[in-house]
Parts: C-alpha cells; sequence; structure tokens
C-alpha cells in the first residue's frame, strides 16, 4: 500500500510510523502497536491512501483507548502548527 503525501509524494506505508507517533503522543507501546495493526487492516483493500486519512482513523482509535495520548497528540499538532 502507498501513502500519498501533502505534496503529491507516495511512499510504501510502514506501520512502525503509527507506533512512533502514538508513542510520542503518550501512548504506550502496546495500544500504539494494536493501533497501527488495526489502521494498516482498515486500509489493506486499497493501493493507496493520503496521510488523513491514516492519521483521522490513528485518533479515532486513540480517542477511544487512551484519552491522555490523544490530548496530546492534539496539543502536539496545535504547537506545531503555531
Amino acid at each position: 500500500m502507498k501513502v500519498k503525501k501533502r505534496d503529491g509524494r507516495e511512499e510504501d506505508f510502514v506501520r512502525e510510523k503509527i507506533v512512533v507517533a502514538v508513542v510520542k503522543a503518550g501512548g504506550n507501546l502496546e495500544n500504539a502497536r494494536a493501533i497501527a495493526k488495526e489502521v494498516e487492516n482498515t486500509f489493506a483493500s486499497r493501493s493507496a491512501v493520503s496521510t488523513d486519512e491514516i492519521k483521522n482513523e490513528v485518533l479515532k482509535r486513540l480517542k477511544d483507548r487512551d484519552a491522555a495520548a490523544y490530548n496530546g497528540w492534539l496539543s502536539y499538532n496545535k504547537n506545531k502548527k503555531r
């Protein structure tokens, strides 16, 4: 599966990128790996998926599993965009 980046480039889907992002947001490794696998399975039938679609799926699952990590992700993105 390919990931369509915002600038138009495409790259291979790498599950570990999701794991790293969730852990950096404050999530634990077990939840991060589970979320990454679920997201990969969600889009497995597609040849390409956008970064926004991946982010939305990750956030939806993170909110259900770990509200603190979800809020950490949102806070990081808000500060990053300033």
